[in-house]
């Protein structure tokens, strides 16, 4: 392993090269900008694809045509660029084409804050394309764990036959750390499925005992159909239901029978906790360090569950850390998206959120503040800024 010196931007871009990445489609946006330059510069030394599209909407349709064309495939994009790939990232889960979209989130609504740190597009990760279906979505919280979690997205994707999204944010995009990146073997990549039966007998939506069929890349003999549309086991168009809902069924099985795998966090003194901190990202180095800060001037019971799969939701993982909490803090660089999964499992009395959404991060020192925060402003769920102004 070699020591370097090392922004969270490029070690996403060498995960995905690592993964087998050999085509990469995108429109420049800050502060992803820094991953299309790299994969740029780097993906024709490997014998890949780097194209500029004309937009974020182009971009998408292009990895989803490389994809299935047999390529492992990657976007980047940030908050505006990434509203506008909602509708080809639902195509590309009926489609069931894997996939990676990088989103480095930034402050928004719209133009937003182009240069500084948010995590408000969690939810729309999880329900931003319409209809109902299952997506995978991926948190780094360091430079280095930026590069295992691309690597991972792109197994999971290729693995599971499905979009996978990962949320960086700016902090974690842009900030720079020393890290000796691990060499990756061939046995820790994951490469899709292909099919093993003569071209008439394929079916690429068929019900595998895996629920992931195999995916044949078109040009190389297999001639199958691609469709918006809900279909049958062959790709075309239906409407009868006893094709439909066993192709929903599946679809949502094949994520939710692997949560165990897909499903990763971290936790730190959850046993006795009294006070349990959720977070995600970038603010969870924050409720690491007012962890540490709790324990040592106050002796506080404090632990922490940080979450690095978002969606599927780890459900088991924060009820289980949270059984024996008093009080449990989600900390987040919005105004309460974690927090209402949080909240829907542990119940919202005993929840408080600590969010920010003006392009600042959560500081060590708010978190504190809502620990020690009197009941009656715990029960009001105060923000930071009502912690401080009447604690």
């Amino acid at each position: 392993m070699t020591v370097q010196l090392l922004q969270g931007n490029r070690a996403c871009a060498l995960g995905a090269l690592a993964a087998g990445c050999r085509f990469f489609a995108g429109y420049p946006i800050t502060p992803s900008s820094e991953i299309a330059e790299i994969m740029a510069r780097e993906l024709p030394k490997l014998g890949g694809k780097f194209i500029q599209m004309e937009d974020e909407i182009a971009s998408i349709a292009a990895i989803i045509g490389a994809s299935v064309g047999g390529l492992k495939v990657m976007t980047a994009t940030s908050g505006p660029g990434f509203s506008l790939m909602q509708e080809n990232i639902g195509y590309a889960v009926v489609a069931e084409v894997p996939c990676v979209v990088i989103n480095v989130m930034r402050g928004g609504p719209s133009t937003g804050l182009p240069t500084s740190p948010a995590q408000g597009d969690v939810m729309q990760a999880r329900w931003g394309t319409h209809g109902d279906h299952p997506i995978i979505a991926l948190a780094p919280a360091t430079v280095l764990e930026t590069f295992e979690l691309t690597l991972a997205a792109f197994n999971f994707a290729e693995k599971f036959r499905t979009p996978v999204l990962v949320l960086m944010d700016e902090i974690v995009g842009h900030m720079r750390e020393k890290v000796a990146l691990p060499e990756v073997g061939v046995s820790q990549i994951v490469n899709r499925e292909m099919p093993t039966v003569p071209p008439e007998w394929y079916e690429p939506f068929g019900n595998p005992p895996s629920d992931v069929p195999p995916l044949a890349p078109f040009g190389e003999g297999y001639r199958y159909h691609i469709t918006g549309l809900l279909h049958d086991v062959r790709g075309f168009p239906t409407s009868r239901l006893d094709e439909i809902q066993p192709w929903i069924d599946r679809v949502f099985r094949k994520i939710d029978n692997n949560r165990d795998e897909i499903c990763m966090w971290d936790e730190d003194g959850i046993d006795d906790a009294r006070v349990l901190l959720v977070a995600y990202g970038s603010t969870a180095r924050s409720a690491r360090q007012a962890l540490k800060l709790a324990r040592a001037r106050y002796g506080r019971k404090v632990g922490l569950l940080r979450l690095k799969t978002l969606w599927p939701f780890p459900e088991e993982a924060v009820e289980r850390a949270a059984e024996n909490a008093q009080r449990v803090v989600v900390a987040e660089m919005n105004l309460g998206q974690i927090a209402l999964e949080v909240e829907r499992l542990v119940g919202r009395s005993k929840v408080l959120r600590v969010g920010r959404a003006d392009g600042q991060m959560v500081t060590p020192e708010q978190i504190l503040d809502a620990m020690r925060a009197s009941p009656e402003q715990f029960t009001r769920r105060a923000t930071p800024a009502r912690v401080q102004r009447e604690g």
